[in-house]
């Protein structure tokens, strides 16, 4: 796999628990960037984005908790305004810096 086939995920949850919510922001760092409390960018290739989807059911309680993944599009396709901030800005991943 290479940076081509890499997509922007963006992922956003509601916890009901608090050690489960520390948890998969835990989980969810490994992989990408908190940009708000609940919410996560994350550049990844497919086989990456599966590894991470099992650590994140792991974590969860899916009777009470709920996880939205948002397939943003390939990441060498993405404008670098896609996103805009409205007070406290919080970094986005870098284009020219990837993790397989």
């Amino acid at each position: 796999m290479t940076r081509q086939d890499a997509h922007r995920i963006l992922i956003a949850y509601d916890v009901t628990d608090d050690r489960r919510r520390a948890q998969l922001a835990k989980v969810l760092s490994k992989y990408g960037d908190r940009v708000q409390y609940s919410v996560f960018v994350v550049d990844t290739v497919p086989g990456r984005a599966v590894r991470m989807r099992v650590e994140v059911s792991q974590t969860i309680d899916s009777s009470q908790d709920s996880i939205l993944f948002c397939d943003l599009g390939p990441v060498n396709t993405l404008s670098p305004r896609q996103f805009e901030f409205e007070g406290r800005r919080r970094p986005v991943t870098d284009r020219d810096s990837f993790v397989v």
